[in-house]
């Protein structure tokens, strides 16, 4: 996670890097943050880079220092020794099925940034992704936060947590709203300036959000 590499995740990925054929591709969702960690935490396991340049790693990936977590792992992360990764067992499966809120939030985020795209071009249609459309685009954004309310792994959070879920699916709602109206109206030339304002809360919210409960170093967290 955006939070920290486990230390068990972090033999796991030593071993993977030194025993599976490669060449093996470490990717997450931007391609930028936590894979760059996950890649430096296990070539350093593995003995394949100094640790000295760990930081340097991320620097040139574009890993945002927001995540002190994924820098925490990797100034932490030291050369395992190689019988130990040999006694590791460890079970590589083809696909592993992540949770259902891990899930949703990923969806939730692809369709932010498609939304965040439109709102860039005044809500018109994006030369590169022609399919997609700012009202419609809108209304999923919002259904992915009254979907997720309705599940019990959110109801499990705590109340600060559901708090910002909800003050998210309003300010998506409202959005959906003022761009709806907008279609309505036979999109005239100027978009209404509050679906971006929403779309500006939307985004604020959902900063706020990472930093109280998905940001958090797991150092932090332990304690």
């Amino acid at each position: 996670s955006y939070d920290g590499i486990p230390d068990q995740r972090a033999l796991e990925l030593a071993k993977a890097v030194s025993e599976l054929p490669g060449p093996i591709y470490i990717h997450c969702h931007h391609g930028k943050h936590r894979s760059p960690a996950a890649a430096a935490v296990a070539c350093i396991g593995a003995g394949m880079i100094d640790r000295r340049i760990a930081d340097q790693t991320l620097e040139i990936a574009g890993t945002s220092p927001n995540y002190r977590g994924l820098y925490q792992a990797t100034a932490a992360a030291q050369k395992i020794d190689g019988e130990k990764l040999a006694a590791l067992p460890a079970n590589f499966p083809a696909t592993v099925e992540p949770s259902p809120m891990a899930e949703a939030m990923g969806m939730l985020e692809h369709t932010h940034d498609h939304v965040k795209q439109l709102a860039a071009n005044d809500w018109k249609m994006l030369a590169k992704l022609p399919d997609l459309d700012a009202p419609h685009e809108a209304l999923l954004l919002r259904e992915h936060y009254t979907e997720m309310l309705r599940t019990d792994e959110t109801r499990a959070q705590p109340e600060e947590f559901q708090q910002l879920m909800r003050e998210g699916e309003a300010a998506a709602l409202a959005m959906e709203q003022a761009l709806a109206d907008w279609h309505k109206a036979g999109r005239p030339a100027a978009a209404p300036a509050a679906a971006k304002e929403a779309f500006e809360q939307v985004t604020k919210n959902c900063k706020a959000c990472h930093e109280r409960f998905r940001d958090v170093p797991l150092s932090e967290k332990q304690k």
